[in-house]
């Protein structure tokens, strides 16, 4: 008799990915197995794919190891951190690590918090070598960030949700993509694995728990099922149709721009509006914004520089940034 539906199916979306990693590594002309970690907050989705991690490396020949990161934000997040050390030890990974990070205030808590974890798993994949690091974002996952892209108002790319495979080298990959959360939570229950509910996904103060728990049954509600199955495909054929705007927008950069780094008005207003805004992110980000603190409102104030241009003053951007028109050119400096 094979396994749990539920555990069959968290275990092939484990398996593609390492078959993935496994080629590339190979493609990379290296003798040594790839080792890939997975990021593990001891959670349902994070411990699911621990535990799939575990039972298919092993068959192809890959090394697997496990960190879990403490972010300091709770009273005895240390301890819980060892206790997902154990886990993971128990499921015979190897390196297991615990990551302590300081969690700043830009951004606010969430922004804070992700972009401190994110730097200590890069830390970690440089450390131990690692080939990919697995992280437990579900279907469900991609529903809410989609819903929270289009409530910003950030364009296509934000509607993208989260990518498969990203991070430096498509070191980070999602395996649970195309994975509901209640089938992970249920491959946990079939396996007899623990798992610790963080009570800031339940806390009304933080954007992405109210969503979750109040924003998408209330579209369920009005819509009927299926809304995060329709989200989910939203969010790829966007991100299809992102990466075509992208790909044009970086060829479109190079005809704009000139060797002092100023952007000639005329060639950019000749440019599709959304072609053009792109090439005015890529440059404001070459420049110093930071991305993450880039919305739809700051870029369209910039364009008006190009479409509705009255002589007005320079814009100021997150991370110190001013855009300028001068003559017939954009100038894009920090300081």
């Amino acid at each position: 008799m094979g396994p749990h539906p539920a555990v069959a199916a968290i275990r092939l979306a484990v398996r593609r990915v390492l078959h993935d990693v496994l080629n590339h590594h190979l493609g990379q002309d290296r003798h040594d197995p790839p080792l890939v970690l997975v990021a593990c907050s001891g959670g349902a989705d994070s411990m699911a794919l621990a535990s799939a991690l575990a039972f298919e490396a092993p068959k192809l020949g890959v090394r697997a190891g496990g960190v879990t990161v403490d972010h300091g934000l709770q009273e005895g997040s240390d301890l819980r951190a060892a206790e997902v050390a154990l886990r993971l030890q128990a499921l015979r990974l190897d390196p297991v690590e615990t990551l302590t990070v300081q969690v700043g205030k830009e951004g606010g808590p969430e922004a804070a918090a992700r972009d401190a974890r994110y730097a200590a798993l890069d830390a970690a994949a440089e450390r131990h070598g690692a080939a990919a690091i697995l992280l437990g974002h579900t279907r469900d996952d991609q529903a809410e960030t989609v819903l929270l892209g289009l409530a910003r108002g950030s364009g296509t790319r934000s509607l993208s949700g989260m990518a498969a495979t990203s991070g430096t080298d498509g070191r980070y990959r999602r395996p649970f993509l195309d994975v509901d959360r209640q089938t992970a939570r249920k491959a946990c229950l079939m396996q007899s694995l623990p798992v610790w509910d963080d009570p800031h996904n339940t806390d009304p103060a933080y954007t992405r728990s109210r969503l979750r728990h109040e924003g998408l049954p209330a579209l369920e509600k009005a819509l009927g099922k299926g809304v995060v199955e329709a989200l989910a495909r939203t969010a790829q054929l966007s991100r299809d149709d992102a990466d075509a705007l992208d790909a044009w927008a970086a060829d479109a950069e190079a005809a704009v721009l000139d060797d002092a780094g100023t952007l000639d008005v005329a060639a950019l207003y000749a440019l599709p509006p959304a072609v053009r805004r792109r090439v005015l992110r890529r440059a404001v980000v070459a420049a110093g914004a930071p991305a993450g603190s880039l919305f739809a409102r700051h870029i369209e104030e910039v364009d008006r520089l190009i479409t509705a241009w009255r002589g007005q003053g320079a814009i100021n951007l997150p991370g110190r940034v001013g855009v300028r028109r001068q003559g017939g050119r954009l100038v894009i400096r920090q300081g």
